[in-house]
């Protein structure tokens, strides 16, 4: 018998190099992953269970299958993070260079014992994951931002850009969707606020949702997404696909990067203007960032009410500043963007997060009519005076 193939005890260690090399290709040959398409976790696992009983590993069941998930994890996965993405309570997962990993956990950060062998190894395991995509990671591409097959979102960057790194940050979402009652029971968004929100779905009035990252944003967009009448048809616009709508009828564009060749790249704003011509009854556009946010107000004023969106911003009134500064951006002048904003814009709900981790609400506000030039001003309906 071969090292690989003596029965050890301790099932936790995995085969020494040249026999994992040996398993690689006895995926890598096995028919059932064969095909154009990126095959799921579990069509790996299966593989791998059969390449291990080929090379003659004998093991109990229990240890096989532990063998087999963490083969799965060096060899098709992201190595050894792997275990903190399947951590329920683990919504980011942090890699600030081989050899320091955090993880937000029940929303606080903290610092694991997980460490790469070095940068080439950790570069390895993001191109296993990025490779199968169609998308490069190299000196030429220094880096890249995907969805993976979960719809997890994984961005890394590579040195010299990131001087420590790789810098790789994963960003997982609730294999469940949140209801409002799971909201209501965590304070996150209390049941008059939840009221008031579907309200104003109903009554097709247009919602941003503002706030730091990490505070909710998406998951609040979704829920209000769920609200919408099923005579509806909705074009939700996203840069990377996050939002998994739950209303009847749903349309979903994502944007694409250049290609090696700096060509084929499709923006925010392409996007918005073909969804114009796909007959929406209501445009969501998972973040606005720049210029895109002109189309957004011109369907808008068009009569496509009751879109939404987010934008990064801690507050209601910084919310719309920054939709000021977007709008100018995109050239229009200050007067006519604050009038497009104050026609189109109806509420603006902003999310923040506790000094304990915990997300939510704390403020609703709508836009006032300024009855002149002067500057937007919002007026508080709903704000949170403590956690």
């Amino acid at each position: 018998m071969t090292e690989a193939q003596t029965p050890r005890a301790g099932a936790d260690r995995l085969p020494p190099p040249a026999a994992l090399e040996r398993l690689r290709r006895r995926v890598a040959e096995d028919p059932a992953l064969a095909g154009p398409e990126v095959p799921p976790p579990a069509a790996v696992r299966t593989a791998l269970a059969r390449a291990v009983r080929l090379e003659g590993v004998l093991l109990p069941p229990d240890q096989l299958a532990s063998v087999v998930r963490q083969l799965a994890d060096s060899l098709a996965g992201l190595g050894p993070v792997e275990p903190l993405l399947r951590d329920g309570r683990v919504t980011d997962v942090l890699v600030n260079g081989p050899h320091e990993v955090w993880v937000e956990r029940s929303g606080r950060l903290e610092r694991t014992a997980v460490r790469y062998p070095d940068r080439a190894a950790l570069h390895a395991a993001v191109l296993r994951v990025v490779g199968p995509l169609g998308h490069r990671l190299d000196r030429a591409h220094p880096h890249v931002d995907v969805r993976l097959a979960d719809g997890s979102r994984l961005h890394a960057v590579l040195p010299p850009l990131a001087p420590d790194g790789p810098v790789v940050t994963v960003r997982k979402f609730a294999a469940v969707p949140h209801t409002w009652g799971d909201l209501a029971r965590s304070g996150a968004v209390p049941g008059v606020v939840a009221a008031r929100l579907r309200d104003a779905v109903t009554a097709r009035r247009s919602i941003v949702c503002c706030g730091r990252t990490g505070t909710g944003k998406t998951t609040l967009l979704g829920l209000l997404l769920a609200g919408v009448g099923d005579e509806e048809r909705v074009v939700v616009i996203e840069e990377a696909a996050e939002l998994r709508p739950r209303c009847a009828h749903a349309v979903r564009l994502e944007t694409r990067p250049a290609n090696a060749e700096s060509a084929g790249e499709v923006t925010m704003r392409d996007l918005v203007r073909q969804s114009l011509r796909m007959r929406p009854d209501r445009i969501v556009v998972g973040e606005v960032r720049g210029v895109e946010l002109v189309e957004v107000l011109q369907a808008l004023a068009t009569g496509h009410e009751g879109c939404m969106t987010t934008v990064h911003a801690r507050g209601a009134d910084e919310a719309v500043v920054r939709l000021e500064g977007m709008a100018l951006l995109a050239g229009l002048p200050l007067e006519a963007a604050r009038s497009q904003i104050e026609l189109g814009m109806d509420l603006l709900v902003a999310l923040s997060r506790a000094p304990d981790g915990r997300r939510g609400v704390v403020q609703v506000a709508e836009v006032v009519a300024r009855g002149g030039d002067g500057p937007l001003r919002v007026r508080d309906l709903w704000r949170r005076e403590s956690w």
